[in-house]
């Protein structure tokens, strides 16, 4: 098992999949519509994330092409030294081994981070939540039938159908040698695959973006910017929960307004710090915990601070390490505030939904970490490897 697949086999194996996935398409939908029948809660942005639809399938499809047709993140020279003795040295990028993906309610999970961590030489374990196990292990059986076809294993890719109990005890004593987890979900189940896991996870997920309004702000660029963030897409980690507007802004009162205006007319729920309540006679935030808060909702926080610096400290203590943006024509302070807010990415007139391994020219993403270790922000294939040292020597004793 853990020989690594040739490139061909694994390009083969994903595009025999993106087939796959067009001749079930009307099966995967009917299955998923079961999971979507079964499912009780009351999470909206759960539910968001559950559905299967046509332009999901689109997505998968695209995304096994755009896989099948990269360059192989593996045996990529990035480092080559000829020490004087003679031994010639060097460093080319290698495969973590198994990789296993903890998810919720995402069947899009169960191709896209698949294959990615298929495509770059990974053996992949997939434990997917329990409201969408109908529509994974459709797409599990989709991976079997294209390794298969192909002549692999099956056991590249495993499904483990697990409770929580389970779970955890596979966490704390692995059943087979598991090199690194990634947790794709909300705060709880990250929280608890950091707790019980004994090997690396890289985390991810959490959002809680900000958009700081600066004074030199082209204000239609931030009211679109404020609306894409907050309302096109709720369920995802890229989104827009707080916004600061600059108190030295003209009128910033009537821009507020305006802000707040738009937000509702979206069916937006709308809270304020004491100067924006003051304002504009919204209800004012209960604490100042609120600001760390993720939403992933209709609901939206606006404050205001008195400086650029203020700003970026607010940002650094309350933000989830994600996404930030600045709206302003000041290309100066726009950089000075790049430089200083500490997120994985940082914006200048453009929203926080772009924060995404597909928008940025990575052909999708395994997770978008928000740690510092081992890769930050959208991680996609070229970074999900880690390296090895090649050393050739005739004979060279120290």
């Amino acid at each position: 098992m853990n020989h690594l697949l040739a490139i061909e086999k694994r390009n083969a194996v994903l595009s025999r999949m993106a087939e796959l996935l067009e001749e079930e398409r009307a099966n995967l939908k009917a299955i998923n519509q079961q999971d979507i029948n079964n499912y009780s809660g009351d999470d909206l942005a759960m539910e968001k994330r559950l559905l299967v639809d046509d332009a999901k399938i689109d997505g998968m499809i695209l995304s096994m092409q755009q896989l099948a047709s990269q360059e192989d993140p593996i045996g990529v020279e990035r480092f080559n030294f000829d020490h004087e003795n003679g031994m010639k040295i060097i460093n080319k990028t290698a495969a973590f081994g198994t990789i296993m993906i903890i998810y919720e309610s995402r069947p899009d999970v169960t191709v896209e981070a698949g294959g990615i961590a298929f495509k770059s030489g990974n053996k992949i374990l997939l434990k997917g939540g329990k409201e969408s196990v109908l529509s994974n292990l459709k797409i599990v059986e989709l991976w079997h039938q294209a390794l298969q076809e192909n002549n692999v294993a099956t056991e590249w890719v495993e499904y483990l159908n697990y409770n929580r109990e389970e779970t955890r005890a596979f966490l704390e004593k692995p059943t087979q040698k598991v090199d690194l987890i990634v947790p794709r979900g909300g705060e709880k189940l990250i929280a608890f695959v950091k707790k019980h896991a004994t090997c690396p996870v890289i985390i991810s997920g959490r959002g809680n973006n900000f958009v700081y309004v600066n004074k030199e702000a082209d204000l239609n660029q931030a009211l679109d910017i404020i609306i894409n963030g907050k309302t096109s897409n709720i369920s995802v980690c890229n989104a827009l929960d707080k916004v600061l507007i600059d108190t030295n802004l003209e009128n910033w009162e009537a821009f507020a307004k305006k802000v707040i205006q738009e937000l509702q007319q979206k069916n937006v729920t709308v809270l304020g710090d004491e100067s924006i309540s003051r304002a504009t006679n919204i209800p004012q935030i209960e604490s100042d915990l609120i600001w760390y808060e993720e939403f992933l909702d209709y609901k939206i926080v606006i404050g205001t601070t008195n400086s650029d610096q203020e700003a970026i400290d607010k940002i650094n203590k309350y933000c989830g390490g994600h996404s930030a943006s600045i709206i302003t024509k000041n290309d100066a302070i726009a950089q000075e505030f790049m430089e200083n807010v500490d997120t994985a990415a940082v914006y200048q007139n453009a929203s926080t939904r772009f924060t995404d391994g597909g928008q940025f020219g990575l052909g999708g993403e395994l997770a978008i970490s928000t740690d510092k270790l081992h890769q930050r922000g959208p991680i996609g294939l070229q970074h999900l490897v880690t390296n090895k040292w090649y050393i050739y020597g005739n004979g060279q004793i120290r």
